[in-house]
């Protein structure tokens, strides 16, 4: 049963598989949380395409990814930055994406929330404003036609083409007023997209803040919560404290995820996780745990995940999805390791067979004889002889 996996140091260690899995079945929706898994989209591997054309997409597979999530209680977050929007998905497959999901999510009484950016513009230096928020009332015109919940995500097109704090007040004010539901506000940071930096007018993180706040206040009856993607557990405590009565805060932090839903006496993040992609049914039944009041027990169960997502979400840390996908491939979510945009090259063997020896460890995989298996095709196809 033994496994040789090969490490950075181009050596090979011994690693003896887990033979049990968590026995982890579908189970209700939370009471104390409001939790979204963002999901991965899985590629067609038949399909003849290049990095560079558009995605070709497994639409069974996908779906029935998304079945699994609710099924254990968990809300979709769909079409965004973990379904590799600018990162092989372009808009008319994220439009694709959120129509065929959202249609699921109805039949199968599943929560879920779209996300809704400007991936159909390029920005270049005659691009305007208007042009910016043109493409984002396209994107949530289609997210509000789907029935589906609208995540106001971050603007590569806006970064580029705001020339200061006011910009991003007039965007986010002229969509915010014309939402016909409360939305949740993105903000992702630079270490997710480069072309993200300086978001909010500023790389000074707390005068980002302030414009980000200023958005809020002014329109608090039009916003759900936010969803706070930079690392940083301090930041988000922060700035969950100083939010409108009403407005939630989303984690998006995969390296303190269990310490912010968790919460301290003044209060908890609710959660928006890509790492909830792999995580699922543990991550679903940590937080019933939660329900019952249960810090310790929920702790308990999340904080020995901690290792792997902050293994998947190392930097480059855009390129986490590469991790993701191939965790669901072992765990049989999915016949494949490929990947739209040909991602499956992003990282390298040793990086996934550490992912690998922690997803097992962690008894992730509901069939751990399949994922040795898949494992060991791989090594295979590298040329590590076992």
């Amino acid at each position: 049963m033994t496994l040789h996996l090969p490490d950075a140091h181009g050596t090979l260690r011994a690693y003896e598989p887990r033979t049990d899995p968590l026995a982890l079945g579908p189970g209700s929706a939370f009471t104390s949380r409001t939790v979204f898994s963002a999901a991965h989209v899985v590629a067609d591997p038949y399909a003849d395409t290049t990095p560079d054309s558009p995605a070709a997409v497994d639409w069974d597979a996908t779906l029935a990814f998304r079945r699994h999530l609710w099924s254990h209680g968990l809300g979709v977050a769909e079409a965004m930055d973990t379904a590799q929007r600018g990162m092989g998905l372009d808009w008319a497959g994220a439009a694709e994406l959120i129509r065929r999901s959202a249609a699921e999510a109805r039949a199968c009484g599943g929560r879920i929330a779209c996300g809704v950016g400007t991936d159909q513009l390029t920005a270049t230096a005659a691009t305007t404003l208007a042009e910016v928020r043109a493409a984002y009332e396209e994107q949530l015109a289609v997210v509000e036609e789907s029935g589906a919940q609208a995540i106001l995500m971050a603007s590569r097109a806006l970064a580029a083409t705001a020339k200061g704090p006011e910009d991003y007040l007039e965007v986010y004010g002229h969509l915010l007023r014309q939402a016909a539901e409360p939305v949740i506000l993105h903000w992702l940071g630079p270490m997710f997209d480069p072309a993200l930096e300086g978001y909010w007018s500023s790389s000074d993180l707390d005068a980002a803040t302030g414009t980000f706040l200023e958005v809020i206040a002014a329109h608090p009856d039009k916003v759900d919560g936010i969803k706070v993607s930079l690392l940083d557990a301090r930041r988000e405590v922060d700035l969950r404290r100083r939010l409108p009565q009403g407005v939630r805060c989303y984690t998006g932090d995969d390296f303190h995820y269990p310490e912010l839903i968790a919460g301290d006496e003044q209060g908890f993040s609710h959660a928006l996780l890509g790492i909830f992609d792999p995580l699922g049914p543990l991550a679903a039944e940590a937080v019933r745990v939660l329900d019952t009041g249960n810090t310790e027990g929920f702790r308990a169960l999340l904080d020995p995940t901690v290792e792997l997502s902050r293994h998947l979400f190392r930097a480059p840390t855009r390129y986490y999805k590469t991790g993701v996908v191939f965790l669901a491939w072992l765990a049989g979510h999915q016949d494949h390791f490929s990947m739209v945009g040909g991602l499956q090259s992003a990282r390298s063997l040793p990086h996934l067979a550490r992912a690998y020896e922690l997803a097992d460890g962690l008894g992730l995989f509901p069939d751990p004889k399949r994922a040795e298996e898949r494992m060991r095709t791989l090594l295979s196809l590298y040329g590590v002889d076992q």
